[in-house]
C-alpha cells in the first residue's frame, strides 16, 4: 500500500503556502535555460566551432544545436520513471537540478574547449529534460478538493512565469554575450539556476510530497507486449510479425551508425521500434483482455489512436525550433538598425527571440477573449483539433515569408530584420495553437491511468521533430544534392526554408483529414 502524501496541515481552500517557491524557481530555472539556449547558436558560430570551414559552420552549429534539443526532450522519459518508480517528484526534480547546474558550470568553464562544452550540453539536456515532466504535476499535488479551485490560477501564474522569464532572458544574454563574453553569458544563467535549486529546497518542509507508485502489473508496456506476443487459437501473430519487422528496422538504423552519425541512428531506431510495435499491438489488443482489465485494454487503445496525432505534429517542432537556430543565421545577415516611430536603434539578432514570449503572453488572452469567442459566433467551432490543425499550417506560412527574405539576401539585397517580426508572428500563433492545446487535447483523451505516458510521449514528439532537422541538414550535406539545388537557382538555405513549409503544409493537410474522422473521449476526472 502507498504511504500516504504528505504536507504542511492549512487551512481549507486558502492558496498552499509552499506555491510561491515552486512559482518562483520556475522562473528562475526557465530564465537559465532560454539564457543559454538563445545564445548556443551565435556562441557555436562564432567561437567554439572556428575549427570548421567557415560555409559549414551554420550548419554544424545547427547539427549541435538541435542535437541537444532532442537529448532535452528525451530524457523526460527518464525523469518521470525515476520519479514515479522510486524517488518521488521532489527528490528526482532536486537532484537533477544539481546535475543541470553543473552542466552550466561546464559551458561558463569550457568555453574554448570543445568536449568540455558538449559535456556541459550533455549535463544541461540530462537535468532540465528529467525535471521538464515533474514541476507542473507537482504544482498539482499541492491542492486537494479543498482549494481545487485556486489551481487554475496559480497554473496560469506558472504559464506566465516561463513566458517572462524567457523574454527577459531573450533580451539580456545576447548583451552579455557580446559585451561581456561567453563565460559570463554562460555564466550569468548557472547562477539563475543555482538560486532556483536553493528555492526549492528551501520549500521542502511545506510541500506536499506524494510517493512514488508501485509497479503496475497492467501498465501500458505490459498490456502492449502482451497483446504482441499473445497467441489465438486458429490465427496467425500479424501483429508480432510487424512488431519483429521495427526490430528489424531498429537494428538496420544502427549499422548506419557511421554514416548518420549516433543520433540520428539511435532516434531513428527509437521511432521505428515505437511506430512499428504500436502497429503491431493495435493489431492484436483485443488479445489482451482477460490477461488485463477492460480499462487497462481500452487505455491503450486510447494512447495508440493519441500517437498518430502526435506523429502529424513533429513536423510542426521542426520548423519552431529552428527560430533559435536557422532563423538566427538568417538574423546574422541582415540590417540590424531598426527604426520604431523615429526612434532607431540596433537590435542583435539573437534577440529577436524575445518576441516569441512576449507575443505569446499577448496572444493567449487575445484568442481567448476576442477571436475564439468571433469564431464561435460565425459558425467555425474552433475544437481542440481544428485548432491544431490550423496552427501547423500558421507555421508553414512563418518558413514561407523567411523562406521570401532569404532569397532576397541571396541576391544581394539589403534586408532589415525588422521583417522577420511577420514570420516570428506567425510561428507564435501556431506554438499557441498546436502546444497549449495538444496537452490539453492528450489530457482529455488519455484515461487517468495512462496521463503519465501521454505527457512522456507529447516530449518525445518534439525529440522526433529536430531529428527531422538533423536529417535534412545532413542531406543537404551531400555534394550531389547541393548540386541539383544549386541549378535550380536557388540557395541551399532558402531550399531548405521552403522544403519544411511544404513538409509542414501536407502534414496540416493529414492532420486535417485524420481529425475528421477522430471520434473524441472525455476522460476528465469525474
Amino acid at each position: 500500500m502507498n504511504a500516504p502524501a504528505t504536507k504542511e496541515v492549512s487551512s481549507a481552500g486558502r492558496m498552499p503556502r509552499q506555491i510561491p517557491y515552486i512559482i518562483a524557481n520556475e522562473g528562475c530555472e526557465r530564465f537559465s535555460f532560454y539564457g543559454m539556449r538563445n545564445i548556443l547558436t551565435p556562441f557555436l558560430i562564432s567561437t567554439l566551432l572556428l575549427f570548421v570551414a567557415q560555409d559549414q559552420r551554420a550548419s554544424e552549429a545547427k547539427h549541435v544545436f538541435h542535437t541537444f534539443m532532442m537529448g532535452v526532450y528525451f530524457f523526460p522519459l527518464l525523469g518521470g520513471w525515476l520519479a514515479d518508480r522510486y524517488f518521488g517528484k521532489y527528490n528526482t526534480i532536486f537532484w537533477f537540478s544539481l546535475i543541470y547546474c553543473a552542466g552550466h558550470a561546464c559551458l561558463a568553464i569550457f568555453e574554448h574547449s570543445v568536449s568540455g562544452f558538449y559535456f556541459g550540453l550533455f549535463l544541461i539536456a540530462f537535468g532540465s529534460g528529467g525535471i521538464k515532466p515533474l514541476v507542473a504535476s507537482f504544482v498539482g499535488d499541492q491542492f486537494d478538493k479543498t482549494n481545487k479551485s485556486k489551481a487554475k490560477v496559480v497554473f496560469d501564474a506558472f504559464y506566465w512565469i516561463i513566458n517572462f522569464g524567457s523574454f527577459f532572458a531573450s533580451i539580456s544574454m545576447p548583451i552579455l554575450l557580446r559585451d561581456y563574453g561567453p563565460s559570463v553569458a554562460f555564466g550569468v544563467p548557472g547562477i539563475l539556476m543555482f538560486i532556483a535549486t536553493i528555492v526549492l529546497w528551501s520549500g521542502k518542509k511545506k510541500y506536499v510530497h506524494v510517493p512514488p507508485s508501485p509497479a503496475d502489473p497492467h501498465s501500458f508496456l505490459r498490456v502492449v507486449r502482451t497483446a504482441v506476443l499473445a497467441r489465438q487459437a486458429g490465427a496467425g501473430r500479424p501483429g508480432l510479425v510487424v512488431a519483429l519487422a521495427g526490430v528489424l528496422g531498429a537494428l538496420a538504423a544502427l549499422t548506419m551508425w557511421s554514416s548518420w552519425g549516433p543520433v540520428i541512428a539511435i532516434c531513428t531506431a527509437l521511432v521505428l521500434l515505437m511506430a512499428f510495435i504500436g502497429i503491431g499491438a493495435s493489431m492484436q489488443l483485443e488479445r489482451a483482455r482477460g490477461a488485463h482489465p477492460d480499462i487497462a485494454v481500452d487505455g491503450v487503445r486510447a494512447v495508440l489512436r493519441i500517437l498518430i496525432v502526435f506523429g502529424l505534429v513533429t513536423p510542426f517542432w521542426s520548423l519552431f525550433d529552428q527560430k533559435a537556430s536557422t532563423w538566427i543565421v538568417q538574423a546574422n545577415a541582415m540590417s540590424t538598425e531598426v527604426n520604431l516611430l523615429g526612434w532607431t536603434f540596433d537590435v542583435i539578432p539573437a534577440q529577436m527571440q524575445a518576441l516569441n514570449p512576449l507575443l505569446v503572453m499577448l496572444l493567449i488572452p487575445f484568442n481567448n477573449l476576442v477571436l475564439f469567442p468571433l469564431l464561435n459566433r460565425i459558425g467555425l467551432v474552433p475544437t481542440a483539433l481544428r485548432r491544431m490543425t490550423a496552427g501547423i499550417a500558421f507555421s508553414a506560412l512563418a518558413w514561407i515569408v523567411v523562406g521570401n527574405l532569404q532569397v532576397q539576401l541571396d541576391a544581394g539585397d539589403a534586408v532589415s530584420i525588422a521583417w522577420q517580426i511577420l514570420p516570428y508572428a506567425l510561428l507564435t500563433l501556431g506554438e499557441v495553437l498546436v502546444s497549449a492545446t495538444g496537452l490539453e487535447f492528450a489530457y482529455s483523451q488519455a484515461p487517468a491511468s495512462m496521463k503519465g505516458v501521454i505527457m512522456a510521449l507529447w516530449y518525445l514528439a518534439v525529440t522526433v521533430g529536430n531529428l527531422w532537422v538533423l536529417i535534412v541538414n545532413s542531406g543537404v550535406k551531400n555534394e550531389g544534392v547541393i548540386a541539383h539545388i544549386e541549378s535550380s537557382g536557388m540557395g541551399v538555405i532558402a531550399f531548405q526554408m521552403y522544403f519544411f513549409a511544404g513538409f509542414a503544409m501536407l502534414a496540416a493537410l493529414a492532420f486535417g483529414l485524420y481529425a475528421r474522422r477522430y471520434k473524441m473521449v472525455d476522460h476528465y476526472r469525474a
